[in-house]
């Protein structure tokens, strides 16, 4: 092979190391920083409630018409 051929494979090996080492020490700090973020506790205030159950559709129809009728008052 040529040296120009020779120096080409070693640039392409050196760069895709480079991008190896990158990526796995990405790979890594990420999962660090969701391990820590997932031991840490949320303060009460921010902790998830339940759900409220999903209204009934006479309930919804309650509420449109009197969000029409309040529209229709204010005007």
């Amino acid at each position: 092979m040529s040296d120009n051929m020779v120096d080409g494979l070693y640039l392409m090996l050196l760069g895709m190391g480079t991008v190896f080492v990158f990526l796995g020490i990405l790979v890594v700090g990420t999962t660090i920083m969701s391990r820590l973020v997932k031991s840490m506790s949320l303060p009460e205030e921010m902790k998830p409630v339940a759900r409220a159950q999903p209204a009934s559709s006479q309930t919804e129809i309650a509420m449109v018409a009197a969000a029409a009728r309040a529209y229709h008052d204010s005007q």
